[in-house]
């Protein structure tokens, strides 16, 4: 099964959108990240950072400690911190080739989001999806709390970028993201301070 482009729905605030965190944002866990918003409702939100390694651990390595069968030798890409909520719980953004029935998310066109074991089998099988990335643990904000912050400066919002998404280098991510809206560091750095 696919996760088909028009499942996305267009009305979910940030859903699908990435968060760029500014000099402002008051909080080193979440100091130049990068976040793919996966949901955003009055209720709540939740994102994935898309750009913070998990330092020593490596996608063979914890499909070896969950006992992964793999058909084929597992890619050897950074598994990332997902956020501070939930840090012993996986979550894998994926390229919209795979969906498991009742467990995809569709994230934006074209990306979803798959927390079962179903999409670990599929990436250590002969036929994963086309792009994955497995974080550990999600972002999360209650009623009002990210609105709170993006009125404050925290956060700026971009469209997102597959390539930027899941690409295997983490440390330039939030580079590029800002260069998405138009922004250098150095702009955004000295706006820091100013009312």
């Amino acid at each position: 099964m696919t996760l088909s482009d028009d499942t996305h729905v267009a009305d979910r605030f940030l859903g699908g959108k990435l968060l760029i965190a500014t000099p402002m944002i008051g909080d080193p866990r979440f100091d130049r990240s990068v976040i793919l918003m996966c949901d955003h409702s009055d209720e709540h939100a939740m994102g994935i950072i898309i750009n913070k390694p998990v330092s020593g651990l490596r996608l063979p390595e914890l499909f070896d400690q969950l006992g992964i069968e793999t058909d084929i030798t597992a890619p050897d890409r950074a598994v990332l911190l997902g956020g501070p909520v939930e840090r012993d719980r996986g979550f894998v953004l994926h390229s919209n080739d795979f969906a498991a029935d009742g467990s995809t998310l569709p994230v934006s066109e074209g990306i979803g989001l798959t927390a079962t074991k179903d999409i670990l089998e599929a990436i250590a099988s002969d036929h994963p999806p086309r792009r994955s990335v497995l974080a550990l643990g999600y972002a999360g904000w209650g009623p009002g709390q990210l609105e709170d912050e993006l009125t404050a400066n925290a956060w700026l919002v971009a469209d997102p970028d597959e390539a930027l998404i899941f690409s295997d280098t983490n440390d330039d991510k939030w580079e590029k993201a800002l260069a998405i809206i138009g922004i250098s560091p150095e702009h955004l750095s000295s706006l820091s301070g100013h009312a």
